[in-house]
């Protein structure tokens, strides 16, 4: 049974994780990937998370992704969860070698789930006081949801919407 949905404070290490965990990643699939991002809260200086670095990594297809799982599975990448609900996004991929652990997105580079993403995590990092915003829902509702990790993050969906929502209305406004 998992754990419950623990948040902590924000970790000035999470950024220099990602970037040893991406040249892990880089070495062992440098040929399959186009693009690799720090995406979700550990990404947004300052935004507290649960302790585990969000890593997407842009692939041209399906095909293109399963080539990377053997590869992946040897630096540790052992809990593969596919992603059948959405054609752009393949793969969840988990390792935890230690108290930060890692999860890797595997999906249609540049695609719109990819693109999603980036803006979200952009939108945070320039307005720290929206980021404080989720900060705050997050611990609300990992105390209200415990071990529930599906709730949990079920919850935070109107509120991720409410970000992309704007950032869309941002983008009309900036090509009229």
């Amino acid at each position: 049974m998992p754990g419950p949905v623990v948040i902590v404070d924000y970790d000035p290490d999470w950024p220099i994780l990602y970037e040893k965990e991406k040249q892990q990643i880089l070495g062992a699939i440098r040929e399959g990937i186009l693009g690799i991002e720090h995406i979700g809260s550990t990404a947004v200086p300052g935004l507290g998370a649960k302790p585990i670095i969000d890593i997407m990594a842009g692939v041209r297809d399906k095909a293109n992704a399963d080539e990377c799982l053997l590869p992946l599975q040897r630096i540790g990448y052992t809990d593969v969860t596919p992603e059948p609900e959405n054609p752009e996004w393949f793969y969840c991929l988990g390792k935890a070698p230690h108290s930060t652990g890692f999860h890797l997105h595997l999906m249609k580079y540049q695609s719109s789930t990819w693109n999603r993403h980036l803006v979200f995590r952009d939108y945070l990092r320039s307005h720290p006081d929206v980021a404080e915003k989720y900060f705050r829902l997050k611990k609300g509702l990992s105390k209200k949801y415990g071990t529930d990790r599906v709730g949990y993050t079920n919850a935070k969906t109107a509120f991720i919407k409410n970000i992309e929502h704007i950032t869309q209305q941002q983008t009309t406004s900036k090509k009229q």
